[in-house]
């Protein structure tokens, strides 16, 4: 859950266990998984648009739940 003041970045929040994301200048400074996702039809939540954040320890947790595991690649740049 991201808090704004005078649209800039101040306070982030795991939505699964509550931490504090480490924020600075506007900036998000550890890992942290964001989701928006808009459903659309043929959905139960149509029109619906969902946010949320997770910190690198309940992202971890989250994927090592499922029954495929996801597809990791190295990246040589990050921006």
């Amino acid at each position: 859950m991201k808090k704004f003041e005078n649209h800039i970045l101040k306070e982030v929040f795991c939505n699964k266990c509550g931490k504090q994301i480490k924020v600075e200048n506007g900036m998000i400074r550890e890992g942290c998984f964001e989701v928006k996702q808009t459903f659309g039809y043929f959905s139960h939540k149509d029109g619906e648009t969902q946010t949320w954040d997770l910190c690198e320890d309940c992202y971890d947790e989250f994927v090592h739940s499922f029954q495929i595991p996801v597809t990791s690649k190295e990246e040589t740049e990050l921006i």
